[in-house]
């Protein structure tokens, strides 16, 4: 019986440390919880405001690359298909949207703090059936310096694919905001 007891509180601490190996990334690179995306742009009759936390988890700003795990810079997260590389031709006549990513930061009692502006990208899609594309400011860029104060990718300047969650999100919103 001694035996099988001290098995299963081997178990239970194994079961603790892979937990706390598994959570860790999300710990580490927590600078703030993402509290709002403001869409702007010419065709919008007015701007597109996305608060709900839910769909907000999916657009952290401190997720994909400028972050690491062990050494081992993170690829996936925030809107960019950053495995599929940097895209260096789209479709002409796409549709342009500033995107605005506020944030709390989790340093700091969340319930005092007011949205913070921390990154800017600009994100253009053919509509509901094309593919999106999603632009980081490079440094000849107005928002390069606001954005490389939040996180350094090291692929500012370049288009990448939108992941197919901020297409799945945003397309819908664009188009019920209305266009002039």
């Amino acid at each position: 019986m001694r035996g099988q007891a001290t098995g299963g509180s081997k178990n239970r601490r194994w079961c603790v440390v892979l937990l706390v190996v598994l959570a860790a990334p999300a710990l580490l690179s927590a600078k703030g919880l993402t509290t709002k995306v403001v869409m702007t742009g010419p065709h919008l009759t007015t701007p597109i405001e996305i608060t709900d936390p839910d769909l907000l988890r999916s657009f952290m700003v401190w997720a994909g690359p400028g972050t690491g795990v062990n050494g081992v810079e993170q690829l996936d997260g925030f809107v960019a298909d950053w495995r599929s590389g940097a895209v260096t031709e789209r479709p002409a006549g796409l549709q342009r949207y500033e995107a605005s990513f506020y944030v709390k930061y989790v340093n700091r009692p969340l319930e005092g703090q007011q949205d913070q502006l921390a990154y800017v990208i600009y994100y253009e899609s053919a509509g509901s059936g094309g593919q999106g594309y999603v632009y980081l400011p490079g440094k000849a860029d107005a928002w390069y310096r606001l954005n490389t104060r939040a996180i350094y990718r090291g692929r500012e300047g370049q288009w990448f694919r939108a992941t197919n969650e901020w297409d799945r999100v945003v397309k819908p919103l664009v188009a019920q905001a209305g266009r002039h």
